[in-house]
Parts: structure tokens; C-alpha cells; sequence
């Protein structure tokens, strides 16, 4: 701790923001792990990164978000709205251009609808791994000038919960990834590069950490609101194509179980 503490905020976010990474890159690894594309277990695993979507859009987004909001003297439901809204269109508008996009080629078939959804949930998590970067940076640049009592310790805790709730997300794009078709090879690199935007936003949270920090609240919610989209539209009605549907479902009773115990017990 004394080591980091000598240490530029700069680099202390950049150092936080590069551990949350390698963890998602671990995650993604357990793509490695599936041998063969068995239609079951994939399908599961899609179920379970559902689940581990809408927890995370609640307990990792919208309510820091809120959190946020009500300590910077904003409207918490009102940033909490339109954060969350405008997630959901943007991907919303996303989906629709690629859908005219689509039918212009004369190949609109099943491996185009599958590389649709492999580039939603990709953005998705990004989009969520953004504005979690920033948070970090935002907590090592606000112990370093003592803004609201920010401390040191709190930051490196930060970095140490949303670096452990990276894992069940990376895993959450890889193995998904795999199920539409992708080697495990490609799989595993996109899952771990959904991470690579925390170092880089954490560094800019910590350089611009007075201005970003009344933007915070309406990223984290613009986040939320994309990946509710992408598990309301795409995940769950993917997972339900299996003939075992209510085994499905189970598994994003799971996938959710497993993010909302990290997130609540990491705090």
C-alpha cells in the first residue's frame, strides 16, 4: 500500500485498471475449457451470462449510479432515467441498422443473425466496462486531492470488487462467443478485449477526474440500459430456443446468484 501510495494517481488508476482487466481475461479463458460445441452447455452459459448481465446492470450501474447522484446533489431518478434510457435506445437504433444492413445482403441467414448478437453483447459489456474504468480512476484521482473524504484504501478496494466481478463477465462474452460458431481462439480474445477499455478509461478518470465525476452517474446508467437491451433482446430469447427451457432459465437464476453475491459481499 505505501509503494502505490508514492505512486501517481495517474498510475495508480492505470495499475487498478490493468488488474480489473487481467481478471476479465480470466474469465474469458474458461472458454478454453469447452472442448466441443455442445448445444446444451452453451446454451446454458448464455442463460448464465444473462443472469450475470441483469445483476450487474443493477448492483455494479444503476445503483452506484444513484449513489452517485444524490452525493453530487443531482436528481438520482432523473440521471437514474435518462442514463438508463438512452442505453437501451442506442442499442435499440444499433440493432435496427443492422437489420437494414442485413437484408440488403442476399445471405440474411442464421450466421449473420448469430454474428448480430456476438457484436450486441460485445458492445454491451464494453459499454458497461467503461464508465467502471472511469470509477476507479475517478477513486485513486479523488484520494489523491482528498475530495470528499476519498481515501487510498477505499480506491484500491474499488479496484479489488469490480476486478472480481470482471471474472463470471468475461466468461459471460467468451463462452457465449464460442456458442455462435467462433473458435475458442477468437472467443477468448474478444472476451478478454471487452476489459482493455478500463486501464483506459481509469486513466482518464484520474486525469479528468473533477469533470468526469458529474458524468459518472449517467455513464453507469447508460450502461445498465444497454445491457438490459441486449439480455431482453437477444440472450434470454436465444437460450429459450433449447428444448429444455425451464433448465435455461435455471441457469440465469444462477448466472444472476453468482453476480449479485459478488457484487453485494465486495461491496
Amino acid at each position: 500500500m505505501s509503494f502505490i501510495g508514492n505512486l501517481n494517481p495517474v498510475l495508480q488508476a492505470l495499475i487498478a485498471t490493468l488488474f480489473t482487466w487481467f481478471i476479465t481475461l480470466l474469465g474469458a479463458a474458461l472458454v478454453f475449457f469447452f472442448k466441443k460445441p455442445n448445444k446444451n452447455v452453451l446454451d446454458a452459459m448464455l442463460g448464465f451470462a444473462a443472469g450475470v448481465m441483469i445483476a450487474a446492470s443493477f448492483w455494479s450501474l444503476l445503483s452506484p449510479s444513484i449513489d452517485m447522484a444524490e452525493s453530487l446533489n443531482m436528481i438520482p431518478w432523473l440521471v437514474a432515467f435518462i442514463g438508463f434510457f438512452f442505453g437501451g435506445v442506442l442499442l435499440f437504433i444499433g440493432d435496427k441498422i443492422f437489420t437494414v444492413l442485413e437484408k440488403k445482403k442476399e445471405n440474411n441467414s442464421s450466421n449473420q443473425k448469430g454474428f448480430k448478437r456476438s457484436l450486441m453483447l460485445i458492445l454491451s459489456i464494453t459499454l458497461h466496462n467503461i464508465p467502471e474504468g472511469l470509477a476507479v480512476g475517478v477513486a485513486f484521482g479523488s484520494a489523491a486531492y482528498n475530495l470528499s473524504g476519498a481515501t487510498l484504501g477505499a480506491a484500491c478496494l474499488l479496484a479489488l470488487g469490480i476486478g472480481l466481478q470482471n471474472f463470471p463477465e468475461g466468461t459471460a462474452v467468451s463462452v457465449p462467443l464460442r456458442r455462435e460458431g467462433m473458435s475458442r481462439k477468437k472467443a477468448f480474445f474478444y472476451g478478454q478485449l471487452s476489459g482493455i477499455v478500463e486501464p483506459i478509461s481509469g486513466v482518464i478518470g484520474a486525469l479528468l477526474v473533477l469533470k468526469v465525476r458529474f458524468l459518472l452517474p449517467y455513464l453507469l446508467a447508460f450502461a445498465a440500459g444497454a445491457m438490459i437491451y441486449v439480455v431482453v433482446q437477444e440472450l434470454i430469447p436465444e437460450s429459450q430456443t433449447n428444448k429444455k427451457k425451464d433448465l435455461m432459465a435455471l441457469f440465469t437464476l444462477v448466472g444472476f446468484s453468482v453476480m449479485m453475491i459478488l457484487d453485494i459481499a465486495l461491496g
